[in-house]
Formats: structure tokens, C-alpha cells, sequence
């Protein structure tokens, strides 16, 4: 079992969640164009302004995969901002349904902690394409466990 603390990454970056702090989020899908907009107890909001050339797919629509990445990121934060130190969570398991082709543009989402036990939190995400309509919806559901302190 791995080890946290003060200091600790996982600790870092959940307490940056909990605390909000956007502009200091890390992740590498920055590259991407992917923005966090909002995190705040329980939800985040992220946008992704302009998608690269490469995630598109042959039919000049945002292929799924990279619009997985995009909801990922939106789970990923709003289950950060309400586990407690000394605890973290990963992916049991994730449902998308994609409800339209998404063409470049303006993509924004939003995800919720629907609730957190001990072990297990339930998620459900949504993104909307550039005209605003409903694109890609997910639920999701998260292992939570707990580190000891080393």
C-alpha cells in the first residue's frame, strides 16, 4: 500500500482541488487545450476551447476517445474535492453515451459526486457541444481507498 502525507503528491493535488485553485491544477491534458474551470465540493466544471488537429477523427469529428479523456478529467476533479487526506480513488467503472457527433469548437462539462460511502462514490458528468447541446453523458462509479500515513 502506498504511503501519504504532507508533501505527498496525492495530497498536493486533491488539496489544490479542494482549494479550488484552478490555475494550479496540473495535468497534462493542458496540452491538449483542456481548461478546469471550476472545482468546488463535490463538482467541477472544465472547458476545452479548441481541439488539436490530431483528436479528430476521419469525419472531422472529435473522436470518442479524446472526448473519454475530457470526461475523465471532469470525474477525476470532482471526486478530488471531497476525498479527505490520506485518501485516494481511481476508475471502477465508467458508462459514456455519446450522444451526437461533437465538431471542433467550444466543448464544455460538468461533473457531480451523486454520493460518497467509506469505499465506493457514484459520478455522473455531461458535456455539451458548441451550440450547447447535450453531447456525451457519464456515470461512473470510484474505489476509494486509504492510504496509511508513512
Amino acid at each position: 500500500m502506498a504511503e501519504t502525507g504532507p508533501g505527498h503528491p496525492l495530497t498536493e493535488i486533491n488539496g489544490l482541488i479542494r482549494d479550488g485553485r484552478v490555475d494550479d491544477y496540473p495535468s497534462a491534458n493542458r496540452k491538449l487545450g483542456m481548461q478546469p474551470l471550476d472545482f468546488a465540493a463535490g463538482e467541477s466544471r472544465w472547458r476545452w476551447p479548441q481541439q488539436p488537429g490530431h483528436t479528430l477523427n476521419p469525419f472531422g469529428t472529435v473522436q470518442g476517445g479524446y472526448l473519454a479523456v475530457f470526461v475523465d478529467e471532469l470525474l477525476a476533479t470532482a471526486i478530488g474535492s471531497v476525498l479527505e487526506e490520506g485518501e485516494w480513488a481511481m476508475t471502477a467503472e465508467t458508462k459514456l453515451s455519446y450522444l451526437r457527433p461533437v465538431t471542433p469548437g467550444k466543448i464544455e462539462g460538468g461533473a457531480r459526486v451523486l454520493r460518497r460511502s467509506r469505499s465506493l462514490a457514484f459520478l455522473e458528468a455531461n458535456v455539451t457541444d458548441a451550440r450547447g447541446g447535450a453531447a456525451v453523458t457519464a456515470s461512473s462509479t470510484w474505489s476509494i481507498s486509504h492510504l496509511h500515513q508513512g
